[in-house]
């Protein structure tokens, strides 16, 4: 037995091919991100193929985000300047070839808001413009250019708009570190005396609660919230507050995303991130469009968005030793095309499998974690590299690492642990690490290592530790 040959380091880490596709309103166009003289751009072309052309002329940092309008005609995207992270929303019109900066104002942060099918020449864009501390909401019509004030920001860190793209909800956070979910019956601007609380969200709770989009009727509002509960639930709140229903939850994992019926505004799949992403329909209409398109790939599946008409759906693929590989779903006749993969260069190499695993820390507290195997050698004694995640409020998840691959292909096994602290095991879990940096989130490290050797993966005499962020702090 012996390892595979070297895989190189910019075949790892390299810019990808292509990603992101997203096809255009009325399912025409296809639009995605691939390098232009190696920097990353967008690109558009026909959806059923052919040559595509490149849309944008970044020449620094690259585009890492963009999405249509649902105008058809204007594709968004944001940019900051040498990582400032004052990001601004640009435009580009596909009639005219015109790349207009839409937020022309230095030492200000623009936050994509909300747009709506049903406002296509509009977007709401939060700016920190009068006071960098507090995001104000514009309203910004992509055909005249006009970009208007609509919302003063009474303390609110997060906004929500309703369907008719009024703003409706925001988050005002408290001193303790909870937050109180804020609402009002409509839109009109004022002082701020028309915002009400409807959902008081302790320090415990804020990591595990977040609003995420109002009923087609404006009277209910969707949210991920523990609040009552240890994992956070897909919950309805009645705007009124006379009323919180469970509408699907998970007793050991956090729900982390919904997808919306795009006419009825109705939730239809909810994302869980367990050992793997997976999808939970809630629309039974649905159910078999997420059973096919299961039969695709043994990937996680991840909805990357649709066409107006909701015929077609775009999905993506996370593979533990594979690229990133990218379907059009067809609705009608339950079928799938394959478009292209991330970084179809992964393909020629023998990449490793990411196998997640469970331990008891010495607390009694159960911990989950991946590791990943050299390929071609036992798995006895080996090298270790303890790879620690950052945040920490975040975690590892399956799919392709590319560190995991680096280190794998090189002959160390990868261990990566979801210490407490970690998110998307429910609040219990995520605030066990409050206070416990250095302390027990640091045994949950330890002991993770005396997991592998005793298993006999690991050599004890040859352990790393490696990390960024959180990770980095981790590191001796």
């Amino acid at each position: 037995m012996a390892l595979p040959p070297l895989i190189p380091r910019d075949v790892l880490f390299g810019n990808p091919e292509r990603f992101s596709p997203r096809l255009s309103p009325d399912g025409s166009q296809l639009a995605y991100i691939a390098p232009s003289s190696g920097v990353l751009n967008v690109w558009v072309g026909s959806a059923s193929g052919g040559d595509a052309r490149v849309v944008t002329d970044d020449r620094d940092r690259g585009i890492r985000w963009f999405d249509w309008a649902h105008n058809g005609r204007h594709l968004l995207y944001i940019q900051d300047k040498g990582g400032d992270e004052n990001w601004r929303l640009y435009t580009v019109d596909l009639s005219s070839g015109d790349v207009v900066d839409r937020t022309p104002f230095d030492e200000v942060q623009a936050q994509l808001v909300a747009s709506d099918r049903n406002h296509p020449d509009t977007v709401l864009v939060g700016l920190n413009k009068d006071n960098p501390q507090l995001h104000d909401v514009y309203r910004l019509d992509l055909v005249s250019g006009a970009l208007d004030k609509i919302v003063e920001n009474p303390g609110f860190i997060g906004w929500v708009a309703d369907s008719a793209l009024e703003v409706r909800a925001g988050v005002a956070p408290t001193p303790d570190g909870g937050f109180v979910l804020m609402v009002r019956d409509d839109g009109s601007s004022g002082s701020g005396d028309e915002w009400r609380p409807l959902l008081t969200v302790s320090q415990e709770d804020s990591l595990t609660t977040a609003p995420l989009a109002f009923s087609l009727d404006g009277a209910s509002l969707l949210a991920v919230a523990s609040v009552g509960a240890n994992t956070g639930r897909l919950v309805r709140l009645a705007v009124d507050g006379s009323s919180i229903e469970a509408v699907y939850e998970d007793p050991v994992y956090d729900v982390t995303d919904v997808t919306l019926d795009p006419v009825t505004r109705e939730p239809r799949v909810a994302v869980v991130a367990r050992e793997r992403v997976e999808l939970e329909a809630l629309d039974p209409s649905v159910a078999g469009d997420l059973e096919g398109i299961r039969t695709l790939h043994d990937g996680a599946p991840v909805l990357e968005g649709h066409d107006h008409a909701d015929t077609r759906w775009v999905v993506a693929f996370n593979d533990d030793d594979g690229p990133i590989r990218y379907f059009v779903w067809d609705r009608s006749a339950r079928s799938g095309t394959y478009l292209f993969s991330h970084r179809p260069v992964l393909e020629e190499h023998a990449l490793a499998a990411m196998e997640p695993f469970a331990f008891t820390a010495r607390d009694g507290l159960e911990v989950h974690g991946y590791a990943t195997f050299p390929p071609g050698v036992a798995r006895s004694g080996l090298p270790t590299v303890l790879n620690v995640h950052g945040g920490p409020w975040a975690r590892d998840q399956w799919g392709f690492h590319p560190e995991a691959q680096w280190l794998a292909n090189r002959g160390y096994l990868c261990v990566q642990v979801n210490y407490r602290g970690s998110t998307g095991y429910g609040k219990a879990f995520v605030n066990a690490g409050d206070r416990e940096w250095g302390g027990k989130m640091h045994d949950d490290l330890i002991d993770a290592v005396a997991y592998v050797v005793d298993q006999g993966w690991a050599d004890r005499e040859r352990i790393a530790i490696y990390g960024g962020s959180y990770g980095g702090y981790a590191a001796p």
